[in-house]
Order: structure tokens, then C-alpha cells, then sequence
């Protein structure tokens, strides 16, 4: 709500006189909100937001403009945009009913949704998706917050809702597999190499039971197991059964640490150096 004042001049044969100020207030009638379904984001991961506008009142609001900022913060001279429309993705409900997607732009990073309608009385709703892109951080503490501006000739002045997602607090582990020498003869001695990769921002401790596990074809025999150069003792750090050739890690004895961010200060995209561990198996072909 806002308040105004008002005052009237009156001249007559060279004589002003000035009214007496007269107060009004403002009701706003036009609400927004702005809500992200899951309010966790991981890199280039889809957020879904949902914005809701509400009209208390007994007059339409017709050709609104809403704009979404998609993020944006300040970097250096810049402005950076962590968020980038999924394009195609937007729906646009009036009182709960579908309607053709409104019309929509972001060629100037923010997005801009143009031709929305809210009822006397009544409610539109409008969702979309956005994908993080290579301008969002994603350190623990990291988070992206996002505001919409309504605005249309028929509102006193423009209303706004933000929304803050956090980045996920969790490792995000990826395995490649190789082997050497790739050309081997038989009854010879080959070394399998598993390198794990971690791009989360926590490391993968004891507590999250990563476990890798592999079967051997030809069967391996003799083996040697590794783990980050420290050899491994069998029952106690993995198990290994020569008849079957099926090899596995003992849950909690895998662990990699967590990966590091680092901003460009040219382009500020942000950098990702995973965390590495390596688990080696050697043995006889």
C-alpha cells in the first residue's frame, strides 16, 4: 500500500489560494510470488520455476510484462547470467485453465515474458524450466537468486518476488576404466587402471559407501591391488574371487576428495577440477 497527497491552487484577481492537502491510499490489488520446485541445483542441472500472480481486485490487468532476471550478479564490468531458458519450456495457466504460451525473449540474458493476462478476481500461472549454465558457482556456499519484475501500463508501479536456490552439498563421482598394455600376451602380467572422478562440492568419504566393482574377463590371477599408490589387503580393503573372476571394493574404503572452483577473471565462467583417487589392479592374464 502506498500513501498520496494532493493539493489544488486556486487564482482569482490576482489572488491565490491554496487547498487544504488532501491523503489517499493506494491499495496494491496485484500480487506475485515466485517458487523454485526443487531449491537445489547442480551443475547444469534443469530448475523449474513456477510464478504466480494474484488479482484481489474487480478490474482486469491485461498486457502485463513480466521479466525474470535469470540470476544475474555483477563481475568486474560484466553482468553474468547463471541461468539460461530452456526454450519451448513455458506454460501459462489463467485460473487453472492452459493457454497458448505467451510470448517470450532473452536476447538480453534476461528473460521476458510479454502478453500475460490476470482476471478480475482470478490468478495466472506461469512455468518454465532453466538450466545452470557455466556462469553458476557451485561451491558449498554457493547460491543463485532470481527475481521477477511485473510491470504494465495499468499498474501504478512494478511488483517483484525472488527466489534463492542453493548448490548441492554432495560428491558427484564419475569412473573411467583402463588397461595396460592394451596388446597383451598371454600369461602375462596386465594392470587395470580406475581412475574416479569427483565434480561435487563435498568429498566422497567412508560414509557414502562407494564400492567398485568388476569382473574379470580372462580372469585375472596373482592380483595386486592399489589404491591411491597404497596397496590393498584382500577381505579387509576389497574381495576378489579367482574362480569367477568378480572383483569388488569393500564399501567405505573408497573416497575422493571433493573438487575445487575457479573463476576465469577474463570471462568468469567457472572452472571445475575434479577430485581424483586411482584404484590399480594388477595380476596374470
Amino acid at each position: 500500500m502506498a500513501t498520496f497527497t494532493n493539493r489544488a491552487t486556486l487564482t482569482y484577481n490576482g489572488n491565490v489560494r491554496n487547498s487544504n492537502i488532501a491523503t489517499g491510499e493506494l491499495v496494491e490489488v496485484l500480487s506475485v510470488s515466485k517458487t523454485a520446485v526443487v531449491g537445489e541445483y547442480g551443475a547444469f542441472d534443469e530448475v523449474t520455476y513456477v510464478v504466480s500472480i494474484v488479482n484481489s481486485g474487480t478490474t482486469a490487468f491485461n498486457g502485463l510484462t513480466v521479466t525474470d532476471t535469470l540470476g544475474a550478479y555483477t563481475f568486474d564490468t560484466s553482468t553474468l547470467y547463471p541461468l539460461t531458458y530452456v526454450d519451448g519450456s513455458i506454460k501459462y495457466y489463467v485460473n487453472g485453465v492452459l493457454l497458448p504460451a505467451p510470448t517470450v525473449s532473452d536476447t538480453t540474458g534476461e528473460l521476458v515474458i510479454s502478453g500475460i493476462n490476470v482476471p478480475a478476481g482470478g490468478n495466472a500461472i506461469i512455468v518454465y524450466q532453466a538450466t545452470t549454465n557455466d556462469f553458476a558457482p557451485l561451491d558449498s556456499t554457493s547460491s543463485i537468486t532470481n527475481t521477477v519484475t511485473v510491470d504494465g501500463e495499468t499498474l501504478s508501479s512494478p511488483i517483484t518476488a525472488s527466489e534463492t536456490v542453493t548448490a548441492l552439498d554432495e560428491p558427484d563421482l564419475t569412473i573411467n576404466k583402463s588397461i595396460s598394455p592394451s596388446v597383451v600376451p598371454e600369461n602375462s602380467r596386465v594392470t587395470y587402471t580406475f581412475t574416479i572422478l569427483n565434480y561435487g562440492n563435498t568429498p566422497a568419504d567412508a560414509a557414502d559407501n562407494a564400492v567398485v566393482t568388476d569382473t574379470f574377463d580372462p580372469i585375472l590371477t596373482d592380483i595386486v591391488v592399489t589404491f591411491n599408490g597404497t596397496v590393498w589387503t584382500e577381505g579387509t580393503e576389497y574381495t576378489y574371487d579367482e574362480a569367477t573372476g568378480v572383483f569388488a571394493t569393500v564399501a567405505g574404503n573408497i573416497t575422493v576428495p571433493a573438487a575445487t572452483y575457479t573463476q576465469d577473471p577474463a570471462t568468469g565462467e567457472w572452472i571445475t577440477t575434479p577430485g581424483v583417487s586411482t584404484l590399480t589392479v594388477e595380476g596374470t592374464i
